[in-house]
This record gives structure tokens, sequence and C-alpha cells, in this order.
């Protein structure tokens, strides 16, 4: 007579192949749905930090202009000065010397007394979710 532990065991089955291959495949229909969407957040979140870090160097070079009569003759005039903390990381590049900066001869303010850089883009050549470039933002 077989113990009851024997009958037990006896009756237990594990997991068939097919059982095992559907499995596999629902997890990779999920992961084929959820990574594009993952991609794209990240994608959407790098652009609002740029968007973000663009403006506050803008400002930080309009602020300079204004206070000391003249443009910055470079990003780092700006945390030379204390406008800026620190060179921003471009998110796109994930460097902080691929800014690109823009020199006008046109002075910005009546006060002004010499050019400099008056704007500041990416260096990334990617496109954004938009269809534009990012160094044209």
């Amino acid at each position: 007579m077989l113990s009851r532990l024997q009958k037990r065991r006896a009756g237990e089955r594990g997991f068939t192949l097919v059982e095992l291959l559907v499995v596999m495949a629902v997890i990779m229909l999920l992961l084929a749905i959820a990574i594009p969407s993952y991609k794209q957040s990240i994608k959407h979140a790098k652009e609002a930090v740029l968007k973000e870090d663009l403006h506050t160097m803008r400002t930080a070079i309009d602020q300079y202009t204004v206070d000391k009569e003249k443009a910055p003759q470079g990003l780092d005039d700006l945390v030379q000065a204390g406008y800026l903390k620190v060179i921003p990381v471009d998110p796109m590049t994930n460097r902080a010397d691929t800014w690109m900066t823009s020199e006008s001869d046109t002075l910005m303010d009546i006060n002004e007394t010499q050019g400099g850089i008056d704007d500041v883009k990416s260096g990334s050549q990617d496109i954004a979710l938009d269809g534009t470039s990012y160094n044209t933002w």
C-alpha cells in the first residue's frame, strides 16, 4: 500500500512545455507594448529638462547683460559671475560642453557696451517628439 505522501506525489504534475510557451508569449507581448511607451516617456522627460535648462540659461544671459552692461563672452562667464551655479548638462547629449551659443553684433540694451552671446541651444542633432530638431529650440 502506498503511503499518503507517495500518493500525493504521484498525482502532482509540473507545467507542460505548451503552458510555459504560452506564458512566455504573454510576457513578451506585454514587454513589446511597455518598452516603447517607457522610451517615449523618458524622451518626454528629457525634453522637459532641456526646455527648463534653456529658459534658465537664457534668463541668466539677459540678467548678466543688463547688470554688467555687456553680454557674456561664454557660458563660463555666467558661472563665474554667479548667475549660474554650474553649466547644466545637455540632457540630449549628456555633456555640459556641447551647448551651442550664438553671438549677435546687435546690442540688446541701450546701456550695453560690448556684444557677446545672446542665445544658447542644444548641441544635439536628434529630432524631438514634435518633429523639430533640438538644436533649433
